[in-house]
């Protein structure tokens, strides 16, 4: 016998065989530079809580006393039964951060790539995105109906060619782009990118998850990093990183925000965000403007891990100065980053998986990342503010003692 759901056996074990399967791993506690991990004290490398505010005992309070005071859910689109005048106060908090008339919080970043972008392009407008764009920009892209190009990474030569062969042949066109590409680290180039935009008369979204909280003098963003402020274009970004909550937004023009409440379905057909998630992101970006030193902290700890892995590199990351007798060890590359993602390429899927394991081995928690999420395996190294020095070397002499022992 025979049935429709046969094929989805067959499929894990071509993923299995690809070495791309992935499972998810529990960690108990709170979380921090330190996790519990299958029982046990690791060094945490792999999270997106730049800042350490996700453990912080004042968002917890700010949480607990909003479940209190609102109970545990939203209960409802904010159109109905779900708006809660905290939701109010964290929009006003996220336009007055990012300097925007308005904003606009969704239940999650990737409801708010889905929702703005099907909102504000369809089936006759062009949108141009970048290659390495997050997923959730994507699977927006192909949502509205637009026709999509994709240009290659970082490349502005590529951008601007494509919007000379295509721009004119279409009623609206939006670049979209991440500011900091969560697999690579790298920036985009924003300032280019807004000139070409107000060339071909063009919108822009740029995708700021791992840029706030993290970039800018105020930590706004790359947006404020580069000095655009000032440029019309469309901010996007998530509460559940730097700020350690759950939720996305969107910033921007009074219309904009206006537009997404009347158009975006992620918006409109979804329950709000819970009270406590809300609190805790508003005591969030409360703590980013008046504690600066912690984004200081992070970026002192940035520069000390780079060094440490640029030294490895030099004194022997690469296979080729190390002497072995079994197996040859993987050759790794360390990529050029502006932000606390640090990613150190590997050759192959199999090599990144049996590193992973050893430096977790070695009490040293760093995602394994292999295809298809990127398009090359890596180990993909998250700096926080909370982590001490010794912490950051330990890690370079895990890496160095994990490729010796491959």
């Amino acid at each position: 016998m025979t049935s429709p759901y046969d094929w989805i056996e067959r499929s894990l074990a071509t993923i299995q065989q690809a070495n791309w399967h992935r499972a998810v791993k529990a960690i108990a506690g709170r979380p921090g530079a330190v996790v519990e991990l299958d029982g046990r004290q690791v060094l945490n490398f792999a999270s997106n809580d730049y800042l350490g505010l996700a453990g912080d005992n004042r968002l917890v309070q700010a949480a607990i006393a909003a479940t209190r005071k609102y109970g545990t859910g939203a209960t409802g689109s904010r159109l109905l039964t779900g708006h809660r005048d905290l939701h109010t106060q964290l929009e006003q908090a996220i336009a007055d951060f990012k300097q925007t008339e308005a904003a606009l919080v969704f239940s999650s970043g990737y409801l708010a790539n889905l929702g703005t972008i099907s909102a504000i392009v369809g089936q006759r407008d062009l949108i141009l995105s970048d290659q390495y764009n997050h997923s959730s920009l994507k699977h927006g892209a192909i949502l509205s109906g637009a026709t999509t190009i994709t240009y290659a990474h970082c490349q502005i030569a590529d951008l601007r060619q494509h919007l000379e062969q295509h721009r004119e042949a279409y009623r609206r066109c939006l670049i979209l782009t991440d500011s900091v590409f969560s697999m690579d680290g790298d920036l985009c180039p924003l300032p280019d990118i807004l000139k070409l935009a107000a060339e071909f008369d063009a919108m822009v979204l740029v995708d700021e998850a791992h840029g706030t909280g993290v970039l800018g003098a105020t930590g706004a963003g790359c947006v404020e990093h580069f000095g655009c402020r000032d440029r019309p274009l469309i901010q996007m970004g998530t509460l559940s990183k730097a700020l350690g909550s759950l939720g996305g937004y969107v910033a921007g023009s009074a219309a904009l925000i206006d537009l997404l409440r009347n158009r975006a379905p992620s918006w409109i057909y979804t329950t709000g965000l819970s009270p406590a998630d809300t609190a805790a992101a508003l005591e969030a970006i409360r703590i980013i403007q008046t504690e600066p030193e912690r984004r200081d902290r992070l970026w002192q700890n940035i520069t000390h891990l780079q060094q440490q892995l640029g030294a490895g590199q030099n004194e022997g990351f690469s296979s080729a100065n190390l002497q072995m007798t079994a197996l040859r060890p993987p050759a790794l590359c360390l990529l050029p980053s502006n932000s606390p993602i640090v990613c150190l390429t590997v050759d192959s899927p199999a090599a990144v998986l049996r590193l992973g394991e050893a430096l977790l081995q070695a009490g040293l928690f760093v995602a394994a990342v292999r295809p298809p999420t990127v398009p090359t395996s890596r180990l993909r190294i998250t700096v926080m503010a909370t982590h001490e020095c010794s912490q950051l070397e330990q890690l370079a002499t895990g890496i160095k003692n994990a490729i010796v022992s491959y």
